[in-house]
Protein backbone atom coordinates (compact mmCIF):
# COMPACT_ATOMS: atom_id res chain seq x y z
CA UNK A 1 0.00 0.00 0.00
CA UNK A 2 1.11 3.23 -0.70
CA UNK A 3 -0.25 6.83 -0.44
CA UNK A 4 -0.79 9.36 -3.68
CA UNK A 5 -2.86 12.93 -3.55
CA UNK A 6 -5.58 13.18 -6.55
CA UNK A 7 -6.29 16.95 -7.13
CA UNK A 8 -10.03 18.57 -8.46
CA UNK A 9 -11.32 22.35 -8.36
CA UNK A 10 -8.01 23.19 -6.48
CA UNK A 11 -8.69 20.96 -3.61
CA UNK A 12 -6.20 17.88 -2.79
CA UNK A 13 -8.21 14.58 -2.55
CA UNK A 14 -5.72 12.43 -0.73
CA UNK A 15 -5.79 8.41 -1.24
CA UNK A 16 -4.78 4.83 -0.81
CA UNK A 17 -3.23 2.64 -3.38
CA UNK A 18 -3.41 -1.16 -2.88
CA UNK A 19 -0.87 -1.93 -6.14
CA UNK A 20 -0.03 -5.76 -6.94
CA UNK A 21 2.75 -6.16 -8.51
CA UNK A 22 1.57 -6.44 -11.88
CA UNK A 23 -0.63 -3.93 -14.41
CA UNK A 24 -4.35 -5.16 -13.94
CA UNK A 25 -7.57 -4.20 -12.96
CA UNK A 26 -8.43 -2.09 -10.19
CA UNK A 27 -11.52 -0.72 -8.30
CA UNK A 28 -12.37 2.34 -6.88
CA UNK A 29 -13.64 2.71 -3.56
CA UNK A 30 -16.37 5.57 -2.82
CA UNK A 31 -16.80 6.25 0.78
CA UNK A 32 -20.56 6.97 2.86
CA UNK A 33 -21.79 10.51 4.04
CA UNK A 34 -19.59 11.94 6.60
CA UNK A 35 -17.56 8.63 6.68
CA UNK A 36 -14.02 8.03 4.71
CA UNK A 37 -11.35 5.87 2.77
CA UNK A 38 -11.52 3.37 5.63
CA UNK A 39 -15.01 2.89 5.63
CA UNK A 40 -15.07 1.55 9.37
CA UNK A 41 -12.30 -0.49 8.51
CA UNK A 42 -14.06 -2.26 5.25
CA UNK A 43 -12.64 -0.52 2.72
CA UNK A 44 -9.52 -1.72 4.13
CA UNK A 45 -10.05 -5.26 4.76
CA UNK A 46 -11.96 -5.17 1.06
CA UNK A 47 -8.95 -3.80 -0.71
CA UNK A 48 -6.69 -6.50 0.83
CA UNK A 49 -8.57 -9.13 -0.30
CA UNK A 50 -8.72 -8.33 -3.74
CA UNK A 51 -5.37 -7.81 -3.75
CA UNK A 52 -4.86 -11.01 -2.56
CA UNK A 53 -7.30 -12.05 -6.31
CA UNK A 54 -4.54 -10.06 -8.03
CA UNK A 55 -6.61 -6.51 -8.00
CA UNK A 56 -5.45 -3.19 -7.76
CA UNK A 57 -7.61 -0.76 -5.78
CA UNK A 58 -7.65 2.82 -5.12
CA UNK A 59 -9.55 4.44 -1.86
CA UNK A 60 -10.13 8.11 -1.54
CA UNK A 61 -11.58 10.60 0.86
CA UNK A 62 -13.96 12.77 -0.99
CA UNK A 63 -13.44 16.59 -0.45
CA UNK A 64 -14.38 17.52 3.27
CA UNK A 65 -13.92 14.44 4.45
CA UNK A 66 -11.26 12.09 5.62
CA UNK A 67 -7.55 13.81 5.18
CA UNK A 68 -8.87 15.33 1.81
CA UNK A 69 -8.68 19.43 1.88
CA UNK A 70 -12.08 21.31 2.03
CA UNK A 71 -14.56 21.92 4.46
CA UNK A 72 -17.90 19.89 4.72
CA UNK A 73 -20.13 22.62 4.90
CA UNK A 74 -19.13 22.88 1.00
CA UNK A 75 -20.34 19.34 0.13
CA UNK A 76 -22.75 18.22 -2.32
CA UNK A 77 -23.35 15.47 -4.38
CA UNK A 78 -22.95 16.74 -7.23
CA UNK A 79 -19.41 17.43 -5.89
CA UNK A 80 -18.73 14.28 -5.22
CA UNK A 81 -19.96 13.03 -8.56
CA UNK A 82 -17.33 15.11 -9.83
CA UNK A 83 -14.80 14.42 -7.46
CA UNK A 84 -15.67 10.83 -8.53
CA UNK A 85 -14.98 11.11 -11.67
CA UNK A 86 -12.36 13.22 -12.04
CA UNK A 87 -10.61 10.26 -9.43
CA UNK A 88 -11.46 7.42 -12.28
CA UNK A 89 -9.79 9.87 -14.88
CA UNK A 90 -6.76 10.20 -13.45
CA UNK A 91 -6.29 6.05 -12.00
CA UNK A 92 -6.47 5.19 -16.19
CA UNK A 93 -3.56 6.74 -16.17
CA UNK A 94 -1.27 5.38 -13.22
CA UNK A 95 0.69 2.68 -13.80
CA UNK A 96 -0.61 -0.38 -12.36
CA UNK A 97 -3.95 0.03 -13.96
CA UNK A 98 -5.11 -1.81 -16.84
CA UNK A 99 -7.96 1.68 -18.30
CA UNK A 100 -9.82 -0.93 -19.55
CA UNK A 101 -10.69 -3.03 -16.23
CA UNK A 102 -11.69 -0.62 -13.69
CA UNK A 103 -15.02 -1.15 -11.39
CA UNK A 104 -16.55 1.04 -9.04
CA UNK A 105 -17.79 -0.18 -5.41
CA UNK A 106 -19.57 2.51 -3.38
CA UNK A 107 -20.99 2.30 0.25
CA UNK A 108 -24.36 3.98 1.39
CA UNK A 109 -23.93 7.50 -0.38
CA UNK A 110 -21.08 6.70 -1.94
CA UNK A 111 -23.02 4.05 -3.53
CA UNK A 112 -25.29 6.76 -5.02
CA UNK A 113 -22.27 8.59 -5.93
CA UNK A 114 -20.42 5.29 -7.86
CA UNK A 115 -24.01 4.81 -9.86
CA UNK A 116 -23.76 8.18 -11.27
CA UNK A 117 -20.55 7.84 -11.72
CA UNK A 118 -20.41 4.55 -13.69
CA UNK A 119 -23.21 5.99 -15.83
CA UNK A 120 -21.93 9.41 -17.05
CA UNK A 121 -17.78 8.44 -16.76
CA UNK A 122 -17.45 5.81 -19.74
CA UNK A 123 -15.38 3.04 -19.95
CA UNK A 124 -16.57 1.34 -15.92
CA UNK A 125 -15.91 -2.31 -16.56
CA UNK A 126 -18.42 -3.50 -13.23
CA UNK A 127 -20.40 -1.50 -10.44
CA UNK A 128 -21.08 -2.93 -6.92
CA UNK A 129 -23.39 -0.95 -4.46
CA UNK A 130 -23.54 -1.84 -0.85
CA UNK A 131 -26.63 -0.50 1.14
CA UNK A 132 -27.12 2.23 -1.36
CA UNK A 133 -28.67 4.87 0.14
CA UNK A 134 -31.35 6.20 -2.64
CA UNK A 135 -33.61 6.54 0.22
CA UNK A 136 -31.93 9.89 0.84
CA UNK A 137 -33.94 12.72 -1.72
CA UNK A 138 -36.90 11.23 -0.66
CA UNK A 139 -36.17 11.71 3.33
CA UNK A 140 -34.55 15.03 2.81
CA UNK A 141 -37.21 16.34 0.43
CA UNK A 142 -39.76 15.79 2.91
CA UNK A 143 -37.91 17.83 5.48
CA UNK A 144 -36.30 15.18 7.71
CA UNK A 145 -33.02 13.47 8.06
CA UNK A 146 -32.74 10.74 11.00
CA UNK A 147 -35.82 11.39 12.28
CA UNK A 148 -35.21 15.66 13.15
CA UNK A 149 -36.63 18.09 11.04
CA UNK A 150 -34.00 20.42 8.75
CA UNK A 151 -35.51 23.70 7.70
CA UNK A 152 -36.18 24.55 11.55
CA UNK A 153 -32.52 23.33 12.05
CA UNK A 154 -30.93 25.48 9.78
CA UNK A 155 -32.89 28.58 9.94
CA UNK A 156 -32.19 28.38 13.43
CA UNK A 157 -28.34 27.66 12.77
CA UNK A 158 -27.78 28.32 9.44
CA UNK A 159 -26.60 24.07 9.23
CA UNK A 160 -28.03 21.14 9.91
CA UNK A 161 -25.71 19.14 12.30
CA UNK A 162 -25.23 15.86 10.73
CA UNK A 163 -23.93 13.80 13.50
CA UNK A 164 -20.99 16.60 14.26
CA UNK A 165 -20.94 17.64 10.59
CA UNK A 166 -22.23 21.32 9.48
CA UNK A 167 -24.66 20.61 6.44
CA UNK A 168 -25.28 23.21 4.41
CA UNK A 169 -28.76 24.22 2.81
CA UNK A 170 -27.11 23.85 -0.70
CA UNK A 171 -26.28 20.07 0.46
CA UNK A 172 -29.78 19.57 1.58
CA UNK A 173 -31.05 21.15 -1.87
CA UNK A 174 -28.46 19.31 -4.17
CA UNK A 175 -30.26 16.25 -2.36
CA UNK A 176 -33.80 16.95 -2.40
CA UNK A 177 -33.68 17.74 -5.96
CA UNK A 178 -30.97 14.90 -6.89
CA UNK A 179 -32.96 12.31 -9.44
CA UNK A 180 -30.95 8.72 -8.05
CA UNK A 181 -32.21 6.35 -10.84
CA UNK A 182 -32.50 8.23 -13.51
CA UNK A 183 -29.02 9.67 -13.60
CA UNK A 184 -27.68 6.24 -12.61
CA UNK A 185 -30.33 3.65 -15.18
CA UNK A 186 -27.49 4.79 -18.38
CA UNK A 187 -25.31 2.67 -17.06
CA UNK A 188 -25.52 -0.67 -19.25
CA UNK A 189 -22.28 -2.55 -17.62
CA UNK A 190 -22.82 -5.22 -14.89
CA UNK A 191 -24.23 -4.21 -11.53
CA UNK A 192 -24.47 -5.78 -8.17
CA UNK A 193 -26.34 -4.32 -5.37
CA UNK A 194 -25.75 -6.46 -2.09
CA UNK A 195 -28.43 -4.70 0.81
CA UNK A 196 -29.36 -5.94 4.32
CA UNK A 197 -32.86 -6.68 5.34
CA UNK A 198 -32.72 -4.81 8.41
CA UNK A 199 -31.51 -1.70 7.20
CA UNK A 200 -33.25 1.60 9.12
CA UNK A 201 -30.91 4.12 7.08
CA UNK A 202 -31.40 2.85 4.02
CA UNK A 203 -34.96 1.04 3.67
CA UNK A 204 -34.41 -2.09 1.48
CA UNK A 205 -37.34 -1.09 -0.85
CA UNK A 206 -35.27 1.90 -2.12
CA UNK A 207 -32.30 -0.80 -3.33
CA UNK A 208 -34.96 -2.61 -5.34
CA UNK A 209 -35.89 0.03 -7.13
CA UNK A 210 -32.83 0.32 -9.30
CA UNK A 211 -33.82 -3.43 -10.65
CA UNK A 212 -36.72 -1.29 -11.87
CA UNK A 213 -34.53 1.00 -13.64
CA UNK A 214 -31.58 -0.88 -15.00
CA UNK A 215 -31.78 -2.49 -18.23
CA UNK A 216 -31.75 -6.59 -16.83
CA UNK A 217 -27.59 -5.66 -15.84
CA UNK A 218 -28.62 -5.55 -12.43
CA UNK A 219 -28.91 -8.11 -9.56
CA UNK A 220 -30.10 -7.14 -5.96
CA UNK A 221 -28.55 -9.96 -3.60
CA UNK A 222 -30.23 -9.52 -0.07
CA UNK A 223 -28.82 -10.58 3.13
CA UNK A 224 -31.10 -11.80 5.79
CA UNK A 225 -30.19 -9.95 9.58
CA UNK A 226 -27.60 -8.09 8.01
CA UNK A 227 -27.86 -4.07 8.93
CA UNK A 228 -26.56 -0.75 7.19
CA UNK A 229 -23.17 -0.81 7.81
CA UNK A 230 -22.83 -4.51 7.73
CA UNK A 231 -21.63 -4.64 11.69
CA UNK A 232 -21.13 -8.39 12.65
CA UNK A 233 -18.38 -10.36 11.35
CA UNK A 234 -20.46 -12.97 9.52
CA UNK A 235 -22.47 -10.09 7.33
CA UNK A 236 -19.38 -8.20 6.60
CA UNK A 237 -17.28 -11.74 5.43
CA UNK A 238 -20.46 -12.13 3.19
CA UNK A 239 -20.37 -8.84 1.90
CA UNK A 240 -16.77 -8.59 0.98
CA UNK A 241 -16.67 -12.54 -0.75
CA UNK A 242 -20.07 -11.56 -2.97
CA UNK A 243 -18.08 -8.69 -3.80
CA UNK A 244 -15.11 -10.20 -5.19
CA UNK A 245 -16.37 -13.18 -6.84
CA UNK A 246 -18.66 -10.61 -8.47
CA UNK A 247 -15.30 -7.94 -9.32
CA UNK A 248 -13.16 -11.46 -10.42
CA UNK A 249 -15.93 -12.60 -12.79
CA UNK A 250 -16.59 -9.25 -14.87
CA UNK A 251 -12.82 -7.81 -14.28
CA UNK A 252 -12.01 -11.10 -16.11
CA UNK A 253 -10.00 -12.67 -13.31
CA UNK A 254 -10.54 -16.16 -13.89
CA UNK A 255 -6.91 -17.41 -14.23
CA UNK A 256 -7.77 -20.07 -11.42
CA UNK A 257 -10.11 -21.66 -9.41
CA UNK A 258 -10.63 -18.70 -6.81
Amino acid sequence: MRYHDFHHDGLTLRAALHTPVERGPVVIFVHGFSNNRMENGSFVSMARLLEENGIGSVRFDLSGHGESDGDFFDVTITREIAETRAVLRAVRELDFADPGRIALVGMSMGAVVAGVAAAEEPGVRALCLWSPAAVAPFEVGAGRLKGRHIASELADKGYFDADGHRMSAALVEDITNFDVYGRSAAYTGPVLIIHGDRDTIAPIEYARRYIDHYDGNAQLVIIGDADHGWSTVPHRHRLHQSTVRFLRAHLECLDDDR
